[in-house]
């Protein structure tokens, strides 16, 4: 989507302050003991007060509100009655539509204490999606911010995913263009004023490709290992994007 007036601005604000909020609190509410249900029935309710509907539910009919992951899966992973243990990796996406405007947010943590060393992945997946979004600006190319994703990820000792990738939004939940974590070289897109987009980044351990789960959602790692992933929906301008999801700064 490209915005052509303030009241789209408006009303994009409105529901990615929403989407926001309610992944700020829910990752609250993640601590050991807790169900990745529960964490999901929390947010459900969260988008019911504000007059939100959840996107993965609306559009794709998927099993949850939310898409939550633990430990090896890497997206798409339906809430369930698992319960969360100290020092897991956490991953929880929020997206939502209200009055036909859609937001996207997600973000990856550990819980509690970090026994098993997963706050380095969680950092890079954090840092590299500021350093991304803080280098877009309208006419420059996509494959400028892939670049990016992807040296600083290699820097860090880190992989992308590369079938896992950005995406517009506004209008509907997945929108052209898409912003692959690597350089494609035939790449000559660049990046319009005014287009929102949903910026994320998936950092691996090992893996660099995913492949869907026997239960037709989840996604996981061809070579093992953990993802982390932080998302944050933007509109594009000549100057610093303007962040539309900051009240969850993470």
């Amino acid at each position: 989507m490209i915005i052509s007036n303030s009241s789209e601005l408006d009303a994009l604000q409105e529901i990615s302050e929403i989407v926001g909020v309610v992944l700020k609190e829910t990752k609250k509410q993640a601590k050991a003991g807790v169900t990745t249900r529960q964490l999901d029935e929390f947010a459900a309710e969260m988008l019911l007060q504000r007059g939100a509907v959840s996107a993965p539910k609306k559009m794709y009919g998927f099993p949850g509100y939310t898409c939550i992951c633990v430990n090896h899966e890497a997206a798409h992973g339906i809430p369930s009655e698992r319960a969360l243990q100290e020092g897991d990796l956490l991953n929880i996406d929020v997206s939502a539509e209200k009055n036909g405007f859609w937001a996207d947010n997600g973000s990856s943590m550990v819980v509690g204490r970090d026994v098993n060393g997963h706050q380095p992945l969680v950092n890079a997946s954090k840092n590299i999606l500021g350093k991304a979004i803080a280098s877009i600006r309208a006419g420059e190319r996509i494959s400028d911010t892939s670049h990016l994703i992807a040296s600083e990820a290699k820097r860090l000792g880190f992989n992308v995913i590369k079938n896992l990738s950005g995406h517009g939004i506004g209008r509907a939940l997945h929108e052209d263009p898409y912003v692959l974590n690597y350089r494609e070289k035939r790449d000559r897109r660049r990046f319009r004023k005014g287009s929102v987009i949903a910026i994320e980044t998936f950092i691996s351990t090992l893996s660099t490709q995913v492949s869907k789960q026997r239960d037709g959602w989840t996604m996981m790692g061809d070579r093992g290992g953990f993802v982390a992933q932080h998302e944050h929906t933007i509109v594009v301008t000549e100057k610093e994007p303007i962040v539309l999801t900051k009240s969850n700064g993470f």
